[in-house]
C-alpha cells in the first residue's frame, strides 16, 4: 500500500509540473499548435495496481488514469508503430516494442526515457516481464526471442528454433518457462534460466497469434489465425481442449487473474469470455467494429480493456456490459477536409470511418458509419452544409455536415474504388475518380449525370484516375493518373479538352489556383509541376523534394503553394515564382490549408493529423540551420544535398563561396547536435536517406583531403552516419499490414548492394507477379517509401484472390522465403 500511495504522489508531481491538461498540445514537433487524433491503438495494459493503463499507438504510449478515463502522459520516442507493451511487476518500469525494431524501457512514473535495446534485426512484435521484473522477453519478426536485463538494459541471451516470425512471448507464474507463438504455427516452451528449448506444442493449422498461462501455471492458452483458442497442459505439452466460435483470426488470449475466465480477441470484431476450466462459452462482447488486437484485466479482475485499430473499449469483465469508449484513436487516414467555416476537420480512416473534430480544441466530436471498406476521400461541400466521402468499397456517401446525418449513396459500377472527390464550385455536382473514369452526379437528388472517359486512345486515361479537381470557376475539370499525365475536361459537354504531359512517374494529385489561372500537379518522380490552366503551357518545376510528392494544397489567397512527401516533409512555396519559402518536417501524408489560410493540416503515417501555425518565420541565427527549422540535423544535410550545384545568394552556401557543394554539407555535418550525429538518430535518417547517399557524399568529401578540424568532424559525422545506415546481414522482412487488402509493402534490408527481385507465388508454386528492382544499394528498404510494393495483383494486371502467398527475395547470393494473406 505505501509502495502504491509513493508511486501516485510521484505520478500526480510529475504530471503537474510536466504537462498542461490539454493533450492535443503535448509533444509536438517545431511549428505545430495541434496535434488532432491519438494514433492507431495497437495494446492496452493495465498496471499492476490497477490505478493507470497504457495505450500503445503510432505516436507513443499514452498513459490514462483508470477510474477517470483522463489523459496522464505521453512518452515519445520510438520512430513507428508501438506494437506491444508491458508493465513490470512492480509497476515502475514499462517496457515498449516497436516497427522500428527496438524496445524502449521507460520510467512509469516520471515518463522518463532509461534504455533502449537494439538486438533484434526485425520489427520487435511482443514483450512481457519476468514475475521477479528481472529479465524481459521480447519476440521479433527475425524470428528470436532475446531476455534482457532489466536494471542494465544488457542483453542476456537470444533463443533461436522458430522458422518464422515470434508473434508472442510470455512467462510463466513462477519464472521457470517462458512460451512463445509464431507465424510457423507451432508454440515453443523454454527453459528461462539456461535457455534450453523444452517443448513443442503443434496443432494449430495456421500462425499462432498469442500465448497465455494461467494464474496457477497449469494451462496454456493460444490464439491462432486458425480462428480456435486451444488450451494446452504445461507439464505434459497434450493438448486439452479447443475452444470455437470465432469466425475470423484470434489475435489475443489472456487469463483472468482469478483463473475462472479466459477472454479472446479476434479478426471478427469480437471478444469472447470462456469458462477458463470447462471451456464453455459465457459471452461475447461486440461493440468493436474492427479487429480486436489486444485485451487487458485489470488486477481485480473486475474490468476488461481492449483495443482495436481506431477504438479503446472497457468493460465490465462480470457482466460483460461496456462502460466506456475512449475517444481519440484512429486507423491510418487518407484524408482531410476543413468545413468552410474552419470549425470541424473531417477525417477518412482505413477502418471506413468518417471523423468530425473540434478545430480549437482537437477533440473527437462525431463518427459516421457507414462504409464497408477503407475511405480514400472527404470533402466539403463549398456551403458547408454536405460532406461527401469516397471509399474503397465504390460508394460515396453524402452527410448533414452539421448533424452527421446520413443523407444518400452514389454507386460507382462496377464498385472500383473512389479514390478523389471534387465539389463544383456552386456544389450543385460532385465529380469522382473511378478506376479511368471520371463521374460526374448531382448532388441533391445522387444522379449519376454523365462519365469523361474519353472517346479515342489518344484522349482518355489508360490507367486508374487518382486526383480531380474543379476549377474555381466550374468551366474545367482537370485529372491525374497513374498513365503519368494530366487531363483537362468540360464538365458540360464531358468532351476532352487537353493532355498535360511531362511527368515520368504517376500523378498523385492536382488541385487549381482560387484565380483559377494555375494548375499545380504533384507526382512519384517527385516534382511539382506548374501549368497554365487556360493555354495548358508548362510554367515551372519545384524540385526540392527527395521522394514522392503525395498531395498539393494552394492557401486561398492563391500566394502560397503547400506540398507534401514521403521524404517526411512539407514544403511552402511561393506560388505564383515557385520560389521555395519553408519546410516542416512530418511523417508524409497529405496537406491541407484552412479557408482562412492561417492554418496547415498535414496527416501521415503517424494516423494523426497536425494543425501548423503559419506565422512568418526569422532567419535563423543558429549556423548550419540551412532548413529554417531552428536545429542542425538529418534534414539540413538533405536540404544543402538537393542543392548542389546552385550558384549565387542560397542558403545552403553556409560558406559563402557563391556555390552550393561537398563543402557546405560538411560544414553543415561538422555542426551537429551529438543527439543529432549519434547513430542512435538513424531511424530519423531511414525516412530521407539511404547508405548510397551518405558514401556519394562521403567520397566527395574525402576527395578534397581538407584536414582542418571542423572539416574533419563532418567527415566524421558521415563515416557515423554511413555505418548506421548499413545493415550488418540481408534479410527480408514481415510484409504490412498482414493480412491486407488491397495493397501491402514488403521490407527487407541490404549488407551489400546487390540486383534485387521480389517473386511472389501462390500455394502451388505458381508464379502471381515478379518485381524486378534492379540494383540496389546496401540501405534499409524498410518504410513505406522504400519497402516493395504490391498491389494485390498479379503480371497482367488482375486482382489475385484472398488466400496464402508466397514471396521470395533473390538479391545476389542470398535468397528468402515468407508468407502474406490477402484478405478481403
Amino acid at each position: 500500500m505505501k509502495i502504491t500511495l509513493a508511486l501516485l504522489i510521484l505520478l500526480t508531481l510529475f504530471l503537474q509540473n510536466t504537462f498542461a491538461q490539454d493533450y492535443t498540445r503535448w509533444v509536438l514537433p517545431e511549428g505545430a499548435k495541434v496535434r488532432i487524433g491519438k494514433g492507431m491503438a495497437a495494446d492496452v495494459q493495465y498496471s499492476p495496481d490497477g490505478t493507470r493503463f497504457a495505450v500503445a499507438s503510432s505516436i507513443g504510449i499514452w498513459l490514462y488514469d483508470a477510474q477517470t478515463y483522463r489523459e496522464l502522459a505521453l512518452l515519445t520516442g520510438h520512430s513507428d508503430l508501438v506494437v506491444s507493451i508491458s508493465f513490470g511487476p512492480d509497476g515502475k518500469t514499462l517496457a515498449s516494442g516497436s516497427l522500428d525494431e527496438t524496445i524502449r524501457l521507460w520510467d512509469a512514473v516520471t515518463g522518463a526515457h532509461k534504455h533502449t535495446l537494439t538486438e533484434h534485426t526485425g520489427i520487435v512484435i511482443s514483450v512481457s516481464f519476468s514475475p521477479d521484473g528481472e529479465t524481459l522477453a521480447s519476440g521479433s519478426g527475425d524470428d528470436t526471442i532475446c531476455l534482457w536485463d532489466t536494471v542494465t538494459g544488457a542483453h542476456k541471451q537470444t533463443l533461436t528454433g522458430h522458422t518464422e516470425a515470434i508473434m508472442s512471448v510470455s512467462f510463466s507464474p513462477d519464472g521457470g518457462t517462458l512460451a512463445s507463438g509464431s507465424i510457423d504455427e507451432t508454440i515453443r516452451l523454454w527453459d528461462v534460466v539456461t535457455g534450453d528449448h523444452r517443448d513443442t506444442l503443434t496443432g494449430h493449422t495456421d500462425r499462432v497469434e498469442s500465448v497465455s498461462f494461467s494464474p496457477d501455471g497449469g494451462t496454456l492458452a493460444s490464439g491462432s489465425w486458425d480462428e480456435t483458442v486451444r488450451l494446452w497442459n504445461v507439464i505434459t505439452g497434450t493438448h486439452k481442449q479447443t475452444l470455437t466460435g470465432h469466425t475470423d483470426y484470434v489475435f489475443r488470449v489472456l487469463f483472468s487473474p482469478d483463473g475462472e475466465t479466459l477472454a479472446s480477441g479476434s479478426g471478427d470484431d469480437t471478444i469472447r469470455l470462456w469458462d477458463a476450466v470447462t471451456g464453455v462459452h459465457k459471452q461475447t462482447l461486440t461493440e468493436h467494429t474492427n479487429w480486436i488486437r489486444s485485451v487487458s484485466f485489470s488486477p481485480d479482475g473486475r474490468t476488461l480493456a481492449s483495443s482495436s485499430w481506431g477504438e479503446i473499449s472497457l468493460w465490465d469483465a462480470v457482466t460483460g456490459t461496456h462502460r466506456q469508449t475512449l475517444t481519440g484513436y484512429t486507423h491510418s487516414i487518407s484524408s482531410v477536409s476543413f468545413s468552410p467555416d474552419r470549425r470541424t476537420l473531417a477525417t477518412g480512416s482505413w477502418d471506413g470511418m468518417v471523423r468530425l473534430w473540434d478545430t480549437g480544441t482537437g477533440k473527437l466530436t462525431q463518427i459516421l458509419t457507414g462504409h464497408s471498406e477503407n475511405i480514400r476521400s472527404v470533402l466539403f461541400s463549398p456551403d458547408g452544409g454536405t460532406l461527401a466521402s469516397g471509399s474503397h468499397d465504390g460508394t460515396i456517401r453524402l452527410w448533414n455536415a452539421v448533424t452527421g446525418q446520413y443523407k444518400n449513396t452514389l454507386t460507382i459500377m462496377p464498385a472500383y474504388s473512389v479514390l478523389s472527390i471534387s465539389f463544383s464550385p456552386d456544389g450543385q455536382t460532385l465529380a469522382s475518380a473511378g478506376w479511368n473514369v471520371i463521374r460526374l452526379w448531382d448532388t441533391a437528388t445522387g444522379a449519376f449525370k454523365r462519365t469523361l472517359e474519353g472517346n479515342t486512345p489518344l484522349t482518355r486515361h489508360t490507367d486508374r484516375v487518382t486526383s480531380v479537381s474543379f476549377s474555381p470557376d466550374g468551366s474545367t475539370i482537370a485529372s491525374g493518373s497513374l498513365d503519368e499525365t494530366v487531363r483537362l475536361w468540360d464538365p458540360v459537354t464531358g468532351k476532352h479538352k487537353q493532355t498535360l504531359t511531362g511527368h515520368t512517374a504517376y500523378i498523385s494529385s492536382v488541385l487549381f489556383s482560387p484565380d483559377g489561372k494555375t494548375l499545380a500537379s504533384g507526382s512519384k518522380d517527385t516534382t511539382i509541376r506548374l501549368w497554365d490552366a487556360i493555354t495548358g503551357a508548362h510554367k515551372t518545376t519545384l524540385t526540392e523534394h527527395t521522394d514522392a510528392v503525395l498531395t498539393v494544397s494552394f492557401s486561398p489567397d492563391g500566394q502560397t503553394l503547400a506540398s507534401s512527401s514521403s521524404d517526411g516533409t512539407i514544403r511552402l512555396w511561393e506560388a505564383i515564382t515557385g520560389t521555395y519559402k519553408r519546410i516542416f518536417t512530418d511523417m508524409g501524408g497529405g496537406v491541407s490549408f484552412s479557408p482562412d489560410g492561417e492554418t496547415l493540416a498535414s496527416w501521415g503515417q503517424d494516423e494523426t493529423v497536425l494543425l501548423w501555425e503559419l506565422t512568418p518565420t526569422a532567419q535563423p541565427s543558429l549556423f548550419g540551420d540551412v532548413n529554417h527549422d531552428g536545429a542542425v540535423d538529418i534534414f539540413d544535410l538533405v536540404f544543402v544535398g538537393s542543392s548542389f550545384g546552385q550558384m549565387g545568394q542560397h542558403d545552403a552556401d553556409v560558406n559563402g563561396d557563391g556555390i552550393v557543394d561537398i563543402l557546405d554539407l560538411v560544414r553543415v555535418a561538422g555542426v551537429f547536435s551529438a543527439a543529432a550525429a549519434a547513430p542512435a538518430a538513424h531511424h530519423q535518417a531511414l525516412e530521407i536517406l539511404t547508405a548510397a547517399d551518405i558514401h556519394r557524399w562521403l567520397t566527395q568529401a574525402q576527395q578534397r583531403g581538407l584536414t582542418d578540424p571542423a572539416y574533419q568532424r563532418g567527415v566524421a559525422v558521415l563515416e557515423q552516419l554511413l555505418a548506421a545506415l548499413t545493415p550488418k546481414e540481408t534479410v527480408l522482412l514481415l510484409n504490412y499490414p498482414n493480412p491486407f487488402n488491397p495493397e501491402t509493402w514488403i521490407p527487407y534490408q541490404l549488407a551489400h548492394s546487390a540486383d534485387v527481385t521480389l517473386t511472389i507465388y501462390d500455394t502451388k508454386g505458381v508464379l502471381v507477379r515478379q518485381l524486378d528492382l534492379g540494383y540496389q544499394s546496401a540501405g534499409y528498404y524498410t518504410d513505406r517509401k522504400r519497402a516493395v510494393y504490391w498491389n494485390g495483383r498479379n503480371d497482367g494486371g488482375e486482382l489475385v484472390a484472398s488466400g496464402l502467398y508466397f514471396y521470395q527475395l533473390q538479391a545476389g547470393d542470398y535468397t528468402a522465403v515468407r508468407r502474406l494473406v490477402i484478405l478481403k
